[in-house]
């Protein structure tokens, strides 16, 4: 009897410690920082354990879920959309959002990745749907603003805020793809076309303003060069005046620089007749004049 008796007790100690083990471990909480733990006490919700060691009622606490606390990507598969101009496109959207409330987030929505993912592409249809094509293609910027703030508020009372919605693309249908890129190849050729021309028109401006200010330097440089040759000639001409003047020639030496000139003036082609003044006539017989009364002394030696 002592022998079964020591045994029993053996146990009965065995087993208490094992109770009491069990009872710690499940009493003692260790919450990852980026997880909160939900507390039910009896079924009810109790409290939310964040990041540290809790302290719990065995048997009485029980964790209802687990709830991630960072932000969190969901990416859709592409949605088929039909714009206000009744195309259809391939729409790509991705969500970033965050749970800032674990309660709410398991107790107001059963499945809130699924419920973001559904309310997402909803919102989705009716923001695209209320533009045309082109309108979706260049207002991106405007697409997820109003995605954000329809989301944002719609998830709010489920403690989850979207920090933003980006578009990752918008594909139109093929044969509109192809309509667009033929329109797109048309346009670059128009510029370049319009860009060879101003080339063009640029070059002809630029020759012919080259040709003008050569054609003015020219003009300028033929005037500078007759007025100094008038101005010279003018300068010329008064200095053999004044050098007839100071030498006082009679009739006889005007009548001889007449005699000089005559030839040189018969050399022009254009001189079809000649004007003789009356000056010269009365210097002719002076001369004459002269030479008969110096040639008589000479015959009489």
């Amino acid at each position: 009897m002592d022998i079964v008796g020591t045994v029993l007790l053996w146990i009965l100690a065995a087993a208490i410690v094992i109770v009491v083990i069990t009872v710690l471990v499940q009493a003692i909480r260790i919450v990852p920082q980026s997880e909160a733990f939900i507390i039910e006490r009896l079924g009810r919700y109790h409290r939310t354990l964040y990041g540290g060691p809790h302290l719990l009622f065995p048997i009485i606490d029980r964790p209802r879920s687990r709830v991630d606390l960072r932000e969190q990507v969901v990416s859709f598969p592409p949605q088929q959309v039909i714009t206000e101009d009744n195309l259809s496109v391939a729409v790509d959207v991705v969500v970033y959002f965050r749970v800032t409330d674990p309660r709410a987030a398991t107790y107001e929505i059963a499945n809130y990745l699924g419920a973001v993912e559904q309310l997402s592409i909803t919102t989705l249809r009716n923001v695209v749907g209320g533009l045309n094509l082109e309108e979706a293609l260049v207002s991106r910027d405007v697409i997820n603003g109003k995605l954000n703030a329809t989301l944002d508020e719609a998830t709010g009372h489920w403690g989850i805020k979207v920090s933003r919605v980006e578009l990752k693309a918008i594909d139109p249908p093929v044969t509109l793809q192809d309509a667009m890129e033929k329109q797109m190849r048309a346009e670059r050729d128009r510029r370049a076309a319009i860009l060879t021309a101003e080339g063009h028109k640029q070059s002809q401006i630029l020759v012919a303003e080259g040709a003008r200010q050569a054609e003015i330097l020219k003009a300028e440089g033929d005037k500078q060069a007759q007025v100094l040759r008038a101005q010279g000639e003018s300068e010329a001409i008064q200095n053999v005046f004044n050098a007839i003047h100071a030498g006082q020639p009679d009739d006889k030496l005007l009548a001889y620089q007449y005699l000089q000139t005559l030839p040189k003036i018969a050399e022009g082609e254009s001189s079809k007749m000649w004007i003789i003044p009356s000056e010269l006539t009365e210097a002719l017989k002076g001369i004459t004049g002269g030479f008969a009364r110096g040639g008589a002394p000479a015959d009489r030696a």
